[in-house]
């Protein structure tokens, strides 16, 4: 049997529950791909899945769907990009030698040499040709960040004109928000720490508050749309100040206010900006594979400008 390295997660903790070893390379089924990984990415769900530090009200739910002692399939990683080296004969879509991107789902395994995925898009998985003008590593932040951004940024059916806020614009989804709001035509406020300033102004925003300091809270205006793009366990008085403005026809949404759809149409709509220079993912940080524990512990503290990814092969 053919070999590969993965990096597995055999218990919940800290970062230093990694360990890299060999496992057999898997056999793709009639209607599944085999994937060889180039590209993982190391995103807040990850963190989650291999911490378990949830709030207690979700915990319970967590561990029935992950795991109850330890992760159900101990190869972590939900984001990947690669090129399909197997296909099974029921496979349509795709052929030998094409390039993806993508998200495991709830299968994850990203965190290895191949992975086996199958065509149509599910809960456990979803894949399509990768943006031919990117890295395998700048594909992952397109794929997670940009599936992301679109499907929250869509309850705002936003307009030309409009004024929207991104809070988080400097993160992985934030940074595809900012770009695509602005795709749409929308007038864009960021929101971000002091350093992000120039990054997300780059990105194309119109205007730039610093959540940490008070004197934002008074800069705000009536926004047509806001979007939460770090989620709800991070919060600031800027972010209750938003919070607060938006009544009415007013949007707020945030990131965590649903499940992540893995759909394939998204995918191909990213791709397609991608190529024509709409959107450029951003990715602060690229760690081999060896070095996971490195790369969570680096995300974990909650400072990374867009995307962080695992080079695998």
């Amino acid at each position: 049997m053919e070999r590969m390295k993965a990096a597995v997660c055999t218990r919940y903790g800290p970062p230093e529950v990694f360990k890299i070893v060999e496992r057999g390379v898997p056999v793709p089924k009639d209607d599944e791909v085999l994937i060889k990984i180039f590209a993982a990415s190391v995103t807040n769900s990850d963190i989650f899945i291999r911490s378990s530090d949830v709030p207690l009200r979700l915990r319970i739910p967590m561990r029935i769907m992950m795991g109850i002692t330890r992760p159900r399939n101990d190869i972590l990683g939900e984001v990947l990009s690669g090129e399909i080296v197997k296909v099974g004969p029921g496979i349509k879509r795709f052929h030998v030698g094409d390039q993806v991107f993508g998200l495991t789902g709830f299968s994850l395994g990203a965190y290895a040499d191949y992975k086996c995925m199958k065509e149509a898009a599910s809960r456990k998985g979803c894949i399509a040709l990768k943006p031919s003008n990117i890295s395998h590593g700048d594909a992952t932040s397109a794929a997670y960040g940009g599936l992301l951004a679109f499907q929250f940024l869509e309850e705002g059916h936003i307009q030309p004109r409009e004024k929207v806020l991104i809070y988080g614009a400097s993160g992985t989804s934030g940074t595809i928000a900012v770009q695509y709001a602005k795709h749409l035509g929308a007038e864009v406020t960021g929101v971000c720490s002091a350093e992000k300033i120039d990054l997300v102004r780059s990105l194309g925003a119109d205007k730039i508050l610093d959540y940490n300091d008070r004197d934002s809270i008074s800069r705000l205006e009536a926004y047509d749309f806001v979007l939460d793009s770090v989620g709800k366990a991070r919060t600031s008085e800027l972010k209750k100040a938003c919070k607060a403005l938006m009544t009415g026809k007013h949007k707020f949404v945030s990131i965590d206010d649903g499940p992540l759809i893995l759909s394939y149409d998204r995918l191909v709509h990213i791709r397609e900006l991608v190529e024509a220079g709409i959107i450029k993912p951003i990715t602060d940080r690229c760690f081999p594979l060896e070095q996971i524990i490195e790369a969570h512990r680096y995300v974990e503290r909650g400072h990374k400008s867009g995307n962080v990814a695992i080079i695998v092969n």
